[in-house]
């Protein structure tokens, strides 16, 4: 069956199989039931956790492994990926990420997102001057002063001594000093991959929503969310950002400095790596696109890889399977996906499930081809 095309755009099944993993294991199976066929892979992520290793596979870039801090301030090795004609992706899970720190260590008044900024300053003296910052999986709630501290800015008391730039920080800050801000930044292009759209403050702000999960009890809630209420009226004052900015509150906040400081557009994390690794391209001429994901239910249309690539596929005319390791009744309904085929073949443990997730992977993707080869 020469001539057909298949294109694989699965996101990571987190902590059992890469995208590269899903993509092998879908060419196997195609290769099976229309041999000659051709199997185009397309590493796809949210903007999430494993965001730079799917675009750098896919982009053909470089996977660079540099010492940042991490969000209590104590040296580590993080990865950030620099791609051709001078791009670069960063991700803010590397280094300033929950899964970073013990459950004993989480408390977003004590972390900085100064490792975030030193993974950019390591993309700018790469040469790169178009960095894509994705915002996901933060243990932070700074407002992002941490990162931008590691870019030159100074946020300073009422007396002019400088903050570390932690959650503690902001009920104090009274100035920004921006005359030591790195140069290059002017002439560099910034994207800040979000799937949410909250605003820096109140009930659906950064501290309200996301701080409770960083590990902030009510008490250091209500701290964190009157610091940065003062932090928002500095920010303010000295760079007119209005903090009611959808995203502005991704990231504890980093959202909001990403586009004060940097001037960065606010784009969607799976729309962003859409574009990256050049999915939309992949599909001109494909019989069939598979992606998948973990888990899907509900939130798997808010922002997530299987509705991003199916509403892609959509417009491309192109019909979309999504193979996934579970699945609800509120993932039936999603624009662009012509059927969904859970990995599981009968009711077993979860971590059953997990151990054996390659091999019921592979099952599920000949059952997919099987039934492509009996309709064409």
């Amino acid at each position: 069956m020469a001539g057909k095309k298949f294109v694989f755009a699965s996101d990571s099944f987190k902590g059992t199989l890469s995208s590269q993993d899903t993509a092998r294991l879908l060419s196997e199976a195609a290769s099976e039931h229309f041999p000659g066929c051709e199997c185009v892979s397309v590493p796809m992520a949210d903007g999430g956790e494993g965001t730079t290793a799917a675009v750098v596979s896919a982009c053909g870039g470089e996977l660079r492994r540099v010492y940042v801090h991490d969000p209590l301030g104590r040296a580590i090795q993080a990865e950030l990926g620099l791609l051709p004609d001078g791009r670069a992706i960063v991700e803010t899970a590397a280094a300033s990420g929950l899964p970073l720190l013990d459950a004993g260590e989480r408390d977003p008044r004590r972390t900085s997102t100064y490792g975030t900024g030193e993974l950019i300053r390591v993309a700018l003296d790469a040469g790169a001057r178009e960095v894509s910052v994705a915002l996901g999986g933060s243990a932070t709630n700074d407002g992002g002063m941490g990162a931008m501290r590691a870019l030159g800015a100074r946020f300073l008391d009422a007396g002019g001594d400088e903050f570390e730039g932690t959650g503690a920080d902001l009920a104090r800050v009274c100035k920004i000093d921006l005359s030591g801000l790195d140069d290059r930044l002017a002439q560099t292009t910034f994207v800040a991959m979000c799937d949410v759209d909250n605003p820096l403050l109140g009930e659906m702000g950064a501290t309200m929503v996301f701080g409770p999960q960083k590990g902030a009890d009510v008490a250091a809630c209500a701290e964190l969310e009157a610091g940065m209420r003062n932090y928002a009226r500095v920010l303010a004052d000295a760079l007119g950002f209005d903090t009611t900015t959808p995203g502005a509150g991704a990231a504890g906040g980093l959202g909001a400095a990403c586009q004060a400081f940097l001037g960065a557009r606010m784009k969607s994390g799976v729309e962003q790596v859409m574009a990256l690794v050049g999915l939309r391209e992949a599909l001109v001429g494909a019989s069939v696109c598979v992606t998948g994901e973990g888990h899907a239910d509900a939130q798997t249309a808010r922002g997530k890889v299987v509705s991003g690539v199916a509403a892609a596929c959509a417009d491309a005319g192109v019909p979309c399977v999504a193979i996934v390791g579970g699945m609800d009744a509120g993932a039936a309904t999603l624009r662009g996906v012509t059927a969904m085929v859970p990995t599981q073949i009968d009711a077993m443990p979860l971590d059953e499930i997990l151990s054996r997730a390659e091999e019921l992977y592979a099952l599920a993707a000949r059952r997919v081809f099987s039934l492509l080869a009996v309709r064409i």
